[in-house]
């Protein structure tokens, strides 16, 4: 990959070219990088019937904060776009402040993006970006999938994250603004050495001389994802012949299993984990570790809202029933991100979905005969209308009702769930 002189527009250009879309959000912070990005889609949809709409995470960390934020709004009110301010109130002063930053940003972005039914939300991280990410990977001694970087798309449910300035330098979107006549404001956090990513980006000035840039950092990382992508599908494979699906838990044969090389085994049971329990990122390494030990060695364990069960000579990974025991969504909304209803007969006003639990599982008087563990029912999905139990169809009891897998979870083997 080289990084040139970026076109702006054509950045945006190439990403939606072949695309049919009706609505798109776009994060912005007020700094140089998304105010381009927003301005650059905003100015790309204009004579199209495409809805662009934008919204600002307000952390509440500095007082500038709601400034920047109301900030955002102006200009997006100036470029016509709808905006939105998003207020983080999460932080109670433990913990990785930055790490639960991100995972708000994110969470805040993404629920926003369901709310106004958005299909698209577009970040402007940059090649600068990328190569800050790889430095400091490399501090925490990334593997394969750390070192592939900032992903420019990555479909999470029904939403697709597209970055279209990954090959684009700071320094080129600037230049665009200037040329554009907009403006945007410095974060005074981007001069604070305190922050991993600011000492990353100085470092990179003294590894230049070294050869280490942004350019051959960006290189290694198009070359990691080469290799993910690789790995990724001769780990499908490996699932193919190691597992197989009940109704929404994935049983695992520990023989076949223990003949993978180490790094397909692990990319199996992680795509297990978050296919069953959720979540965007891997766990910790040494955590997948434990529960693969536990898994080679047949016995129980937990893990990203998963239940490791032995079951006559396959290990059975489930959702476990704490995670969710207190989820109801109404008969029109999806459970657990996988569970929707289906069902041949309307159902009557009032009704819910939730895990089966104790409760229902005593209103099941065949469950055993199904041959599923009895933890692993307790997790799994059922109809209610009040404390009557309509129906949990993998403990048998089912009627007029089924609750099935939505499509995009429907395929555990499919080649999009593996990319």
């Amino acid at each position: 990959m080289t990084i040139e002189r970026c076109d702006v527009q054509e950045a945006v250009a190439r990403e939606f070219r072949t695309e049919s879309i009706d609505r798109v959000g776009v994060a912005v912070s007020g700094g140089g990088d998304s105010v381009a990005l927003l301005h650059a889609v905003s100015e790309y949809f204009r004579e199209t019937t495409t809805l662009v709409f934008s919204a600002t995470v307000n952390h509440g960390l500095r007082t500038e904060a709601i400034d920047e934020a109301q900030f955002c709004a102006r200009i997006s009110r100036e470029f016509d776009v709808p905006h939105s301010i998003l207020n983080w109130t999460g932080w109670d002063g433990t913990g990785n402040l930055q790490e639960q930053a991100r995972t708000a940003r994110y969470a805040l972005l993404t629920a926003w993006a369901q709310d106004n039914t958005l299909c698209w939300l577009l970040m402007a991280h940059t090649a600068d970006d990328q190569a800050e990410t790889l430095l400091m990977r490399l501090a925490r001694s990334a593997g394969v999938d750390g070192l592939a970087g900032i992903p420019k798309r990555r479909r999470i449910d029904n939403l697709t994250i597209v970055r279209p300035f990954l090959e684009c330098r700071r320094s080129d979107l600037r230049t665009y603004l200037r040329a554009q006549n907009v403006t945007w404001i410095d974060d005074p956090s981007n001069q604070d050495q305190h922050y991993e990513r600011i000492q990353a980006r100085n470092a990179l000035v003294t590894l230049q001389k070294l050869g280490i840039t942004v350019q051959s950092l960006s290189n290694v990382a198009a070359h990691s994802r080469h290799a993910r992508q690789s790995l990724n599908w001769c780990a499908r494979i490996g699932a193919q012949t190691t597992t197989h699906l009940d109704c929404g838990d994935v049983l695992i044969d520990p023989e076949k299993f223990s003949q993978l090389p180490d790094e397909l085994a692990r990319r199996v049971f992680v795509r297990t984990l978050l296919w069953i329990g959720g979540g965007c990122y891997a766990p910790r390494r040494a955590s997948v570790q434990t529960a693969l030990d536990a898994l080679r060695n047949q016995t129980s364990h937990t893990l990203n809202g998963c239940l490791l069960l032995p079951q006559d000579s396959q290990m059975r990974i489930c959702r476990e029933y704490e995670p969710v025991k207190d989820a109801t969504v109404t008969t029109d909304e999806i459970w657990d991100r996988r569970w929707r209803l289906s069902s041949a007969t309307s159902v009557p006003e009032g009704c819910t979905i939730r895990a089966l639990g104790e409760e229902g599982l005593q209103q099941c008087n065949n469950w055993r005969q199904t041959n599923r563990p009895r933890l692993a029912l307790l997790g799994s999905p059922s109809l209610w209308k009040g404390s009557e139990l309509l129906a949990a169809p993998y403990t048998g009891l089912t009627g007029d009702w089924t609750i099935e897998l939505v499509s995009h979870y429907a395929d555990f083997y499919s080649d999009d769930l593996w990319d």
